[in-house]
């Protein structure tokens, strides 16, 4: 199946798009931390939990990758690739993550 590419003018506010899913675990987290980003928050299950994040948590670039690879696999098919991201909510072991 063909993908359409859209462009600025193709989209506008309340336009939705759903991708597939991806399931995290704690063996991921630490693999993904253990290469980019070697926090204790992200490594280490027992420091995690007296951090603020109370527990493991992904890498908001483990997040990052995982959307990319999520909207180029058909979640959003923009034309020229996406400019900005932000993190508005942490990634746990056993999370299914979606961008929308």
């Amino acid at each position: 199946m063909d993908c359409v590419l859209l462009y600025l003018e193709d989209l506008y506010v309340g336009r939705r798009f759903t991708s597939g899913t991806h399931a995290l675990d704690a063996e991921q987290i630490k693999a993904f931390a253990r290469a980019f980003d070697p926090q204790p928050f992200h490594l280490d299950e027992a420091a995690a939990r007296r951090t603020v994040f109370a527990g493991l948590v992904a890498s908001g670039w483990h997040t990052a990758a995982i959307s990319m690879r999520l909207q180029v696999d058909g979640g959003l098919p923009i034309a020229g690739g996406l400019r900005a991201r932000s993190w508005t909510s942490r990634r746990r072991a056993r999370d299914r993550t979606a961008e929308r």
